[in-house]
């Protein structure tokens, strides 16, 4: 039975027993911050277990896309040499919000598994948690299974509940005993029964487990009874799946056997001497293609930190193993398509995203194989020195000069029985991370110390606080009793109407006065997560401690601000309406001047795309809809649909925007209606990183100074052209025609000179040792004229070594031929740099035909009078 039967007979023999079919969920977990990545099929369903979400059914079912491979779930380093382990499966589930408990669960599992999948009873065994006796009675009394195929696990991981037989999808959130189902492969295969010292073997294999839900596991560990007890189980796909194919290793069922015969083709083709087709390193390459396929389906790209970089760690994980098969060109995107081809009608959000997906792992192989080599190398020759151990300054110079991630480093080291030096890399790291902070400008806020009362903050609503106290004050990064005229300090007040800078908005600037100071803010910014820090200098007294002062904003440049971020939540929307729901922020960067903001996308935004964005948001901006900011529970937020960033850690509470039809997650200050942005216009897009695009745009009168300064240009080149505006288009096509025809009989006209030149030149060459030998300049000659002059003075030379010279000003020229009949005695790049350090250059090139410049035309002749002397000597 194949993999797709499998999945479809599991679905379809639950919803007959009342289980409605519920789609998979992303690999992203959009709405639980304390996930990296979907790991279980219970996942989606975590707050119908703890009560805090119902649903229009209570028995469901799943076959859900998972991702170990980070985080508390990490099987990453097993991927590639056991048979089972992989950083993305398939989990087969069934589950029970409250319904039905241990006696169904195990029922419905031990019908399937024998009378559905027809596995024979007496290869089957249970495992059950010691203290559930309940769950054994089933087993034994009712299903019919002997007790001495049930086995009892107690506590065996280190503590109270640390058990293989209770789980838990984290440490925290629901969890509960649970009972696993093996398959006995026979005696044959080497393992013992589950609970016995030899259980790592493969003789015995879990394929299912059911779990109890009893329980919610807060961060001070105490079990609490969840409201209704519930199951939650799991099936492995791929572990079945080669049970039922009567192999043994999940890498031999049906999916894999196409995707390692594509990975094999593929890394083949790269360079490859036709790999073998057993190598671990292709099972690498076939598990994780489907790992960083679905990650970047769901919006996750390559990078540094967070999902991005395990998915980039993935990839050239997988790149590396391509890279040890001899693949030494880019290969492992090629394998996309056979995986759509597997999975795409199971998974249609795969097959809609096969472009994408291909091209965003063609560019992370792309700039990845620019350090691979180098990186490889280093690695090699200090591996040659039969060490047990990398020290870590050489695995920090393969991280920061190399691009070499220590990850990738410490797995290559695996393979020759080699550790890695972490605590000297971490040493290594620091060190250079004080480097970069003591040679760094950092701003005055970084590392102050502060021990007084928050900040209250009320510049959602006021420009202007009329008795702002003084509590802290800073000079040079220490707190002082007092700051005087001409000082560049920080100053803390109890309530401040200052923006500080965070979520891409720059901090507030303006001014603090009183009837003996003033002090001119030039940037806010936080000192704590509720402490505000006011930058600038004192221009007027003195300030300390205890003394108010009239908080005031700069009006104009807030309002300015102001309008660019609402437009950026506006825009944001745009282009996930205009681009794809892929589109996710990656950064931005809000000030008075313009938004700046980077985003999720594989590819340039075409001219179109830029005018439909820019469409969507001033239609929002005539609409002149109200601004409305909410504080409210984070699980509220979620419930109403604001969007939210992957990655980021938001506190209980959280402040929701709505503007327009967006609805986000948003500290910042924001207009009263979208009417107030005026015009938008987008000034800018281009790429920033590998999937990462950058979009620039300025609103309100930043915007119309942009059209006025455009409308002056094209009035200038119109003026220019003496053509009307509307003719410009037309009247730049002629004169760039007429342009091209000048620059055609221009080269015909250079050509035709050359030639007659070279033709003159023939009689200047001189018979050196059997070789003709002739060194030249040809007047009004470029780059082109000069080789095409080269070649036909070959040709009729025969047998030569030539050097012809170009002047323009003091810039020099060069190029060297030397016929093919000569290259084993004189080499052309060797000529032509001859005589170009004479003229203060130097170049290169193949053996037969070499370029060069030089920036010293006065001492061309004399360079040209030694080519002579030159070919002599070489012969």
């Amino acid at each position: 039975m194949k993999a797709a039967e499998i999945r479809q007979t599991f679905l379809k023999f639950f919803e007959s027993k009342g289980h409605q079919i519920v789609a998979s969920s992303p690999v992203v977990p959009g709405d639980d911050p304390t996930l990296l990545f979907t790991n279980a099929g219970m996942n989606q369903f975590k707050d119908v277990f703890l009560g805090f979400d119902k649903r229009a059914y209570t028995r469901a079912t799943t076959s859900q896309k998972c991702i170990r491979a980070g985080g508390k779930h990490n099987d990453l380093d097993n991927v590639g040499y056991t048979a089972r382990h992989h950083t993305f499966f398939e989990m087969l589930g069934n589950f029970s919000f409250g319904d039905y408990f241990k006696h169904d669960a195990i029922s419905y599992a031990w019908e399937l598994l024998t009378k559905h999948f027809m596995l024979p009873a007496e290869k089957l065994w249970v495992t059950v948690y010691a203290e559930d006796d309940e769950a054994f009675d089933i087993w034994n009394k009712v299903v019919g299974v002997p007790a001495e195929r049930i086995v009892r696990i107690g506590d065996n991981k280190g503590g109270r509940y640390m058990s293989d037989n209770f789980w838990m999808m984290g440490d925290t959130g629901p969890c509960g005993p649970c009972t696993e189902i093996f398959y006995d492969h026979g005696p044959e295969i080497a393992g013992g029964p589950p609970g016995s010292p030899d259980e790592d073997g493969d003789r015995y294999i879990e394929i299912w487990n059911n779990v109890f839900m009893q329980f919610n596991r807060t961060e001070d560990g105490v079990m609490h009874k969840l409201p209704k007890p519930s199951v939650d189980t799991g099936m492995g796909l791929e572990r079945l799946a080669a049970v039922l194919q009567h192999v043994h290793s999940n890498y031999e069922i049906d999916t894999f056997v196409g995707l390692l015969a594509a990975a094999k083709a593929a890394v083949d083709g790269a360079g490859a001497q036709d790999c073998d087709k057993d190598s671990a390193s292709l099972k690498v390459i076939a598990d994780h293609i489907r790992a960083c396929s679905f990650t970047i389906v769901d919006g996750v790209i390559p990078g540094n930190e967070g999902r991005g970089y395990v998915l980039r760690r993935i990839a050239r994980r997988a790149i590396r193993h391509g890279y040890k098969l001899g693949a030494r060109t880019p290969f492992f995107h090629k394998i996309v398509a056979e995986l759509v081809q597997q999975m795409g009608d199971a998974y249609p959000e795969l097959r809609q995203a096969q472009a994408r997906v291909t091209e965003v792992l063609k560019q992370e192989e792309e700039r990845f194989f620019q350090t691979i080599a180098n990186g490889m190398e280093i690695l090699e020759a200090a591996l040659a020195s039969g060490a047990k151990q990398i020290d870590g300054e050489t695995a920090f110079k393969l991280h920061d000069t190399y691009g070499f991630p220590v990850d990738l480093t410490g797995d290559v080291c695996r393979e020759r029985g080699v550790t890695v030096d972490q605590a000297g890399f971490e040493a290594a790291m620091n060190r250079q991370r004080e480097q970069a902070r003591a040679a760094g400008k950092f701003k005055m806020a970084q590392g102050l110390e502060y021990q007084g009362q928050p900040t209250a903050f009320h510049g959602y609503d006021h420009l202007v606080c009329e008795t702002s106290v003084v509590t802290a004050v800073y000079v040079d990064g220490v707190a002082v009793a007092e700051a005087k005229a001409g000082d560049d300090a920080v100053i803390v007040l109890d309530h401040t109407p200052f923006y500080a800078e965070s979520g891409g908005q720059v901090g507030d600037s303006g001014e603090l006065r009183n009837n003996s100071s003033r002090f001119a803010v030039e940037d806010t910014l936080k000192i704590q997560a509720d402490v505000f820090g006011h930058h600038g200098r004192v221009l007027e007294g003195a300030i300390k401690a205890g003394d108010v002062f009239v908080a005031r904003v700069n009006a104009e440049a807030r309002a300015k601000t102001v309008r660019n971020h609402s437009a950026t939540h506006l825009m944001h929307k745009a282009l996930r309406e205009v681009l794809g729901a892929h589109v996710q922020q990656k950064g931005s960067l809000v000030n008075a001047e313009r938004t700046r903001f980077d985003f999720a996308h594989n590819a340039p935004l075409s001219a179109a795309e830029v005018k439909r964005v820019e469409a969507i948001v001033n239609a929002e901006i005539l609409a002149n809809a109200g601004a409305k900011a909410e504080v409210m529970a984070l699980d509220d937020a979620q419930k109403s649909g604001a969007m939210m960033l992957f990655g980021e850690k938001y506190g209980e509470t959280v402040r929701v925007l709505s503007i327009g039809s967006s609805k986000e997650l948003c500290g910042g200050t924001h207009v009263k209606a979208t009417g107030d942005i005026g015009l938008f216009k987008v000034v800018a897009e281009g790429g920033v990183a590998a999937g990462v695009r950058r979009i620039e745009a300025v609103t309100g009168d930043n915007a119309l100074a942009y059209l006025q300064s455009l409308e002056s240009t094209v009035q200038a080149v119109a003026g220019t052209l003496k053509a009307a505006p509307a003719e410009l288009e037309s009247r730049v096509h002629a004169v760039l025609d007429q342009l091209r025809a000048l620059e055609k009989e221009l080269g015909a006209a250079k050509s035709k000179l050359a030639s007659a030149q070279g033709d003159e030149l023939l009689t200047q060459a001189v018979d050196v040792k059997g070789i003709k030998v002739l060194a030249a300049t040809l007047v009004g000659a470029d780059a082109k004229t000069l080789r095409e002059t080269m070649d036909k003075l070959k040709d009729k030379l025969k047998t030569a070594a030539i050097v012809l010279a170009a002047v323009d000003g003091d810039k020099v020229q060069l190029a060297a031929g030397v016929t093919a009949d000569s290259v084993g005695k004189l080499k052309a790049g060797e000529l032509v740099n001859f005589v170009a350090q004479q003229v203060g250059g130097k170049g290169g090139g193949k053996p037969d035909l070499a370029m060069a410049g030089g920036t010293d035309a006065k001492a061309l002749p004399q360079a040209l009078a030694g080519v002579q002397a030159w070919v002599a000597g070489k012969l």
